[in-house]
C-alpha cells in the first residue's frame, strides 16, 4: 500500500482512486442546513447513510442537529462506539441476532428504532425484558413509496397500541419517509406532491391522539423536501442526508448546497486520440444514478464502467490533452453508494490535503 499522505500534500499528489471532500463546500453545506432549522419547530436529524463517518456526524451535531439517523445497526454501533448518543436506526431490526445486538445498544445509548410488525414488536419486547432495557419504537407509515411502513389510520394505531402496552418498549412516535417524491426537479410539483404525502401522516398522528397516545416525534424527509416536511406539520424531525456531500443527481434538484464529493482518478491508458480510461470503475464509484460526471475534460463523457476502468470517449481529441498519468475528478451521480466503496476521506482545502477521515461505518450492512 502506499504511505499515508501528509497535511500540506497538493492533492493532486494523493494515489488514486481516492474520494476526495472539498472542506468548504462541505462547511458550506453544513451550516446552510444548520441555519434553515435554527429556531424552527422542527429540527434535523441528519442521515449518516450517505457519509458513515463519525467525524462528520460529530460536526452535524456541533451545527445543531439534535441526533443522528442511521440505516442499519452496524451503522448505529459505529456512531455509538464514537461518543454519539442520540440514534434513529430507520429500519426495522429483526431477527434474534440483530435484537440481541440492538439491545446492547439501547443499554448505553439512547436509540430509537422503527417498526411495522407486530410480531416484531413481542421481540424486541421480549429481549428489553430480559436486559433490563428500554427501547425507544417509532412506528413507520407508508405514505406513498410502498417500501416498508403499515397503513396510516387504523393499522397504525392498532401497531401503536401493542408498543404502547408492550413490557421494556416506549413509543416515542411516527415515521413516514416521502422518498419517492425527494427528486421531484419542479419545486412548486414537489411541494404539492409532499404536502399531500403528509396529510395522512398528520391525520394518523391526530388518530393516535385522540385516543390517548401521545406523538413526541414523528421522523421523516430528505434533502429533496427538507423544506417543505420541515415547515408543514406533522414533522418533528427531518433525516436529510446526501446535502453534506452532493452528487451530480441532486445538484438539479437542491443547487443550494454545493458540491463536496469528488473521485480523483488517474489516466492509465489513451490508446486511440478518441479514448481515455482511468483506474475509477465500479468498485470506486458507483453508477445506480448513471455516470459519473468526468470534469476538466471539455466534450469528455463516460461511455462505460467496468470494474476497475472507467472508459471516456472525448468529442474532440484536439481539446483534451490527458495522458497516462495525469489526474482528473469526477462528480458522482449517487454519493452515498459512492462513499461506502471506500475507508477514507482525503479533505482538501485550498487544493491541498487538510486532514483524512476515516468512513469507519462503511460496509457496515448488517
Amino acid at each position: 500500500m502506499s504511505p499515508e499522505p501528509k497535511p500540506g500534500t497538493p492533492y493532486l499528489s494523493l494515489d488514486t482512486p481516492a474520494l476526495l471532500l472539498d472542506l468548504d463546500a462541505f462547511n458550506h453545506n453544513v451550516r446552510l442546513m444548520a441555519q434553515f432549522f435554527a429556531g424552527r419547530p422542527t429540527a434535523l436529524r441528519p442521515h449518516a447513510k450517505t457519509h458513515k463517518c463519525p467525524e462528520i456526524a460529530r460536526r452535524q451535531l456541533d451545527a445543531g442537529a439534535i441526533g443522528i439517523t442511521c440505516a442499519k445497526l452496524g451503522e448505529a454501533e459505529v456512531m455509538v462506539e464514537a461518543g454519539i448518543d442520540d440514534i434513529l436506526i430507520a429500519n426495522q431490526v429483526v431477527g434474534a441476532l440483530k435484537i440481541d445486538r440492538l439491545t446492547d445498544l439501547a443499554a448505553r445509548s439512547r436509540t430509537m428504532v422503527a417498526v411495522d410488525d407486530a410480531a416484531n414488536v413481542e421481540q424486541l419486547s421480549a429481549a428489553c425484558q430480559a436486559k433490563g432495557v428500554t427501547l425507544r419504537i417509532l412506528v413507520e407509515v407508508d405514505i406513498g413509496m410502498h417500501r416498508c411502513g403499515v397503513l396510516p389510520g387504523q393499522a397504525a394505531l392498532e401497531l401503536a397500541q401493542k408498543v404502547a402496552q408492550a413490557p421494556g418498549l416506549q413509543l416515542a412516535g411516527l415515521m413516514g419517509y416521502e422518498g419517492h417524491l425527494v427528486q421531484i426537479r419542479d419545486p412548486q410539483d414537489r411541494q404539492t406532491k409532499v404536502l399531500e404525502a403528509l396529510r395522512p401522516l398528520q391525520d394518523t398522528r391526530d388518530l393516535l391522539e385522540r385516543n390517548g397516545l401521545p406523538v413526541e416525534i414523528v421522523s421523516g424527509g430528505g434533502t429533496g423536501t427538507y423544506d417543505v416536511s420541515g415547515t408543514n406539520p406533522p414533522m418533528t424531525e427531518i433525516e436529510a442526508g446526501s446535502y453534506v456531500f452532493m452528487d451530480s443527481t441532486y445538484r438539479q434538484t437542491r443547487p443550494e448546497f454545493e458540491q463536496a464529493l469528488y473521485i480523483l482518478s488517474t489516466v492509465v491508458s489513451r490508446p486511440t486520440p478518441e479514448r481515455v480510461v482511468t483506474d475509477a470503475g465500479r468498485k470506486t464509484i458507483s453508477n445506480d444514478f448513471g455516470f459519473p460526471v468526468p470534469l476538466g475534460a471539455p466534450g469528455a463523457t463516460i461511455k462505460s464502467l467496468s470494474e476497475e476502468h472507467g472508459l471516456l470517449t472525448l468529442a474532440d481529441p484536439d481539446a483534451v490533452s490527458l495522458r497516462p498519468g495525469e489526474k482528473m475528478r469526477f462528480v458522482p451521480s449517487h454519493c452515498c453508494t459512492t462513499t461506502n466503496l471506500h475507508d477514507q476521506l482525503y479533505v482538501i482545502q485550498d487544493q491541498t490535503l487538510v486532514g483524512i477521515w476515516p468512513i469507519a461505518a462503511r460496509g457496515r450492512a448488517q
